[in-house]
């Protein structure tokens, strides 16, 4: 009777190892990115998407950086520009919460920045460029031969989701793309859903449009979405393999369970003898 039962709880063992086992040779997922391309060496023309300089908007930061022969000329306004996090406390272009002020030029509700010496300039609207050659323009009655620097102080991109380092990242230039955005970020993670990434944009009108990204084809490449813009937020919603993978953990532990319990049943029954 008891040989009966211990032969039985090694069925049980053997039927459940061999389970898991089938459930951790699952089949490669879809992980490679534009697959729609041959695997061969022929040379293939992508056509790529039109970048289109961002606009000025309300509440943007900007750092204003006025250049002439004496330096100190023009300290105040480039004053305005410090940051209030240290260089040295950011170890990449992801900021914590407690990091995300940045000191530079608010645009305000009117569309105007307010800049010591220079005063009130609008610049809603513009590009980088143009709002450049404006305040060139309002620091010649100033200064002489003055080289003027516009940026964005806060170009952030939020990536969440499975990605190796989800944050939210400030970027230092504004031409960046959503392969920019994901490789800053780490990467998807073997468990990223590749072909239905989420990208929410937020529109001059405050309505949010939303994208849905398959990155397994080269159709991104010249998309509306490929080239960011300020505030937009990238999701990688989870594919079944994370939640397949949980389970064959638990399935692990629980073979991991029965087997200690069968071997103390074992070792009891050897001693009954």
């Amino acid at each position: 009777m008891r040989k009966s039962l211990i032969n039985r709880l090694y069925l049980f063992v053997s039927v459940l190892f061999l389970a898991v086992s089938i459930v951790s040779c699952a089949t490669n997922r879809n992980v490679a990115y534009f697959k729609n391309i041959p695997d061969s060496a022929q040379l293939i023309t992508i056509n790529h998407a039109k970048y289109t300089e961002p606009t000025i908007q309300t509440d943007d930061i900007l750092t204003i950086i006025v250049q002439t022969v004496d330096p100190l000329a023009t300290g105040t306004i480039n004053a305005g520009n410090i940051p209030l996090v240290s260089p040295s406390s950011i170890s990449s272009l992801s900021l914590s919460a407690s990091q995300q002020a940045v000191s530079g030029y608010l645009v305000n509700k009117e569309g105007n920045v307010e800049i010591p010496v220079l005063g009130k300039i609008k610049l809603l609207g513009l590009t980088t460029n143009q709002a450049k050659e404006v305040i060139r323009l309002r620091a010649t009655d100033f200064f002489k031969d003055p080289t003027v620097i516009v940026r964005y102080a806060n170009f952030k991109i939020t990536v969440t989701g499975e990605v190796a380092r989800p944050s939210i990242y400030v970027f230092p230039n504004e031409k960046v793309t959503i392969l920019d955005a994901l490789s800053i970020a780490g990467d998807l993670t073997i468990y990223g859903k590749r072909d239905n990434i989420l990208l929410l944009r937020e529109s001059k009108d405050n309505s949010i449009t939303e994208y849905r990204i398959n990155l397994n084809k080269t159709n991104i490449l010249n998309a509306p979405y490929y080239y960011l813009q300020q505030n937009d937020f990238i999701y990688v919603e989870p594919s079944k393999g994370k939640a397949a993978a949980n389970d064959l953990a638990q399935a692990r532990t629980a073979t991991i369970v029965v087997s200690i319990l069968t071997l103390l049943i074992v070792i009891a029954s050897r001693i009954n003898f």
